[in-house]
């Protein structure tokens, strides 16, 4: 239960934190929030992801129509919707699984390893759909053991609309999780209810929904040079040093357990995420060792495909867990055990928390980064050339998008007339996924108070 508590906490304490000073705003979420005052609708202009912008948007939106005009409160609001997704979901899942030390330890390692490298980009869809991902399959490994009520299956429900259009992984999580609920419905353990099969099913079809959504949009968008670009990109992961790091550790404790399950029974595994843990927690001072090795919040972006497919395996691995039961491999047993799992939970616990300190690090830069670009807005009128400012060099570098720079500027204005911060780009070498993300708004009527 400690681990259950530390998780939730640190969960709910990042969340304030980072709604507090406007993270939403970072690279792509100052232009999505300007759309959203300059239109007054939902900016959905990739309906394969909708579900989760109007989940995200609607907050603004209604906010916007009670009157508020104060850019700073709606860039909060925002980024406190784009948090609290994750958030709660990652919430519900530890509290569902949370009597369960080996089940424990898996969703711990998800936000440690998938959600906290990746989501300084929490504008990205990804965010909430891996999130959603994770509370299935925790009321499915625990259905198992307790049985699925029909309020659970209303949730599984729920969980799959959401998905339908929520983001590309869904082209091979979808499957995977209608494959799981369709093999819980036939234990007689977690689905005795009819209402409740019936339920399971629906949400089934609906993640098989999102599969065919998913695989739709990358079809549609297979040759679009942005999608070429992702493609690309997709085996860069190693940029990201929070999220290689564990990702390196937890390949080793996986590939050495496999090998030689019992050195579980030992201090192994322990020590070897205490290395871990403390490398990670030196990452923010690499910098001082070679320049070029520094946090990147743009990479957090980039290892979002490596982190669906370390989230996808770690989904089997639960299935696995609950449900191989005849002719168990040493491993699953061992992995059982009370005082095996607790140990490994602690050890896991470290180091999730340890993982959010390069995240603190990057907060407190992006602070500096949000008050410096304000000073080039408000001290100044007209266009303000980015090409003249040191946009490419550190810290700024780590939070510059050239695109997003008309947006950033106009949230950030407190009266009219101020400066807009502009490259010298014609926006036709290198485009947004939106092209009309690239354009000034208008943004009348409101200011940063």
């Amino acid at each position: 239960m400690s681990a259950y508590r530390i998780a939730v906490v640190l969960l709910w304490a990042l969340a304030v934190l980072n709604s507090a000073i406007a993270r939403g705003l970072f690279w792509d979420g100052a232009s999505f929030l300007v759309h959203l005052l300059d239109l007054r609708t939902f900016h959905d202009f990739y309906p394969a992801r909708e579900h989760v912008a109007w989940l995200t948007q609607a907050p603004v939106l209604l906010a916007a129509d009670l009157g508020i005009r104060d850019t700073r409160l709606l860039a909060i609001v925002y980024s406190a919707t784009l948090f609290v997704w994750p958030t709660g979901l990652y919430h519900f899942s530890l509290h569902r699984v949370r009597s369960d030390p080996a089940l424990t330890g898996a969703v711990v390692t998800i936000i440690a390893v998938v959600y906290l490298p990746t989501s300084f980009f929490i504008v990205g869809e990804y965010n909430i759909a891996y999130a959603a991902v994770t509370a299935t399959m925790a009321i499915v490994a625990r259905g198992v053991v307790t049985g699925v009520s029909r309020r659970d299956g209303v949730v599984l429900c729920a969980l799959g609309a959401l998905s339908i259009a929520s983001y590309e992984a869904m082209i091979y999580l979808g499957p995977l999780l209608a494959i799981v609920l369709l093999w819980a419905r036939r234990q007689k353990a977690a689905a005795s209810d009819d209402i409740a099969r019936l339920l399971m099913l629906i949400a089934a079809l609906a993640f098989l929904g999102g599969a065919v959504v998913a695989l739709a949009a990358i079809v549609t968008y297979w040759d679009h040079a942005y999608f070429r670009e992702v493609r690309g990109a997709a085996f860069h992961f190693w940029q990201n040093m929070q999220f290689l790091v564990p990702l390196v550790g937890l390949g080793i404790l996986t590939l050495v357990s496999l090998v030689w399950p019992g050195w579980l029974r030992g201090r192994g595994p322990v020590v070897l995420l205490g290395v871990v843990a403390v490398l990670l927690l030196a990452t923010p001072l690499q910098r001082q060792l070679d320049p070029e090795a520094m946090l990147f919040p743009p990479s957090h972006y980039i290892a979002r495909t490596a982190a669906g497919w370390l989230l996808a395996a770690i989904l089997i691995a639960m299935w696995l867990y609950v449900g191989w039961r005849q002719d168990r491999p040493r491993l699953l047993t061992l992995l059982a055990r009370p005082e095996i799992a607790r140990r490994l939970l602690g050890a896991l616990t470290a180091v999730m928390l340890v993982a959010a300190v390069p995240d603190l690090v990057l907060d407190r830069l992006w602070v500096g980064y949000l008050d410096y670009f304000r000073g080039l807005v408000t001290d100044h009128t007209g266009v303000v050339r980015a090409n003249d400012l040191p946009m490419r060099q550190w810290p700024q570098r780590l939070f510059s998008q050239p695109w997003t720079y008309p947006a950033l500027s106009m949230v950030l204005h407190d009266s009219p007339g101020q400066g807009l911060v502009l490259i010298d780009k014609d926006y036709r070498t290198i485009l947004p996924f939106d092209p009309s993300c690239g354009t000034i708004p208008k943004l009348e009527g409101f200011a940063w108070r």
